[in-house]
Parts: structure tokens; sequence; C-alpha cells
């Protein structure tokens, strides 16, 4: 359930890790056309596009022009992490720091805030992302699609 105020990844950042949970599920060493992704996901090849080509340049895919050109993921999915992955698209994934005015009234709370909660919940989000996987991703995607088709309806 969304709550107001609630932290969010980037519409970019979810894409990005989705189409590329895709790619990881069904390549098999070839390269994989942009619009079987799209397709797939629901996502516009444009904006896909964008997404790759930020992906592509962090070293995350490699690319192939032509008829029999596509994606690939350039390392194994247990060897890319989410913290690169969120990097590349995003540029950080850090809660932003709130700005302390020298003297200003306020100063020593706002400082309060910022080493009480904003730091520790970024050292945890680092840690975190960085441990996390596209295989870790991967392996969740397939355990949920396992479980819907085990579901039976009356």
């Amino acid at each position: 359930m969304k709550r107001a105020g609630e932290m969010n990844f980037s519409k970019r950042s979810r894409y990005g890790i989705r189409a590329l949970i895709d790619l990881a599920q069904n390549t098999d060493c070839t390269y994989m056309q942009l619009n079987d992704i799209a397709r797939r996901n629901g996502i516009s090849i444009k904006y896909l596009e964008q997404i790759f080509a930020a992906l592509r340049k962090a070293g995350i895919l490699r690319s192939i022009r032509g008829r029999q050109g596509g994606y690939l993921l350039v390392k194994d999915p247990g060897s890319i992490k989410v913290a690169d992955i969120i990097l590349a698209l995003d540029g950080s994934y850090f809660l932003e720091a709130e700005e302390c005015r020298d003297g200003g009234n306020g100063e020593s709370e706002a400082l309060a805030v910022q080493t009480a909660i904003i730091e520790p919940i970024n050292d945890l989000m680092e840690r975190f992302l960085n441990t996390m996987t596209l295989k870790n991703l991967v392996e969740c995607s397939e355990n949920n699609r396992k479980g819907t088709q085990d579901m039976y309806y009356i």
C-alpha cells in the first residue's frame, strides 16, 4: 500500500530494472531485440532506447546494430549490482541532505535529522543495493511466476 510521501525509485530505474530482468531471463548468449523487451514489459521503445543507452554507457549492456543485432548483458547477472543499475539511470539513490544554514533557526534540528535519520537510511540503502544483484531479481521473478502458476481458482 502506497502512503503519502513514500520514497520511490524513478520510473526510469524501475523500467530499466524490469527490462534487465527480462533480458537476463530470455537471452541465451544471443542478442535480444529491443522491441521484444519493450513489448513484453509494456514500455515504449523510444523510452527503452534512452534507458538502454545509459546502461550501455555504464558498461552493463552491449549492443550490435543491424538485422541480427540487439542487446546483451556484458556480465553475468550475479555480478550486476542493483546499485550500479540505479546509479547509471538516476545518478543517485540517496535521500538528499537538508540544507543547514549557518546560525539560522533550526540548524541543530536539521543536523539532528540528517545524522539520526537520513545518513543511517542512506547507509542501509547503499549496503542493500550493493548486495542485491540482477540474478537475485531474476530468481525472485521466476519464483513469483511459479507461485501464480500454481494458484487454483474456483
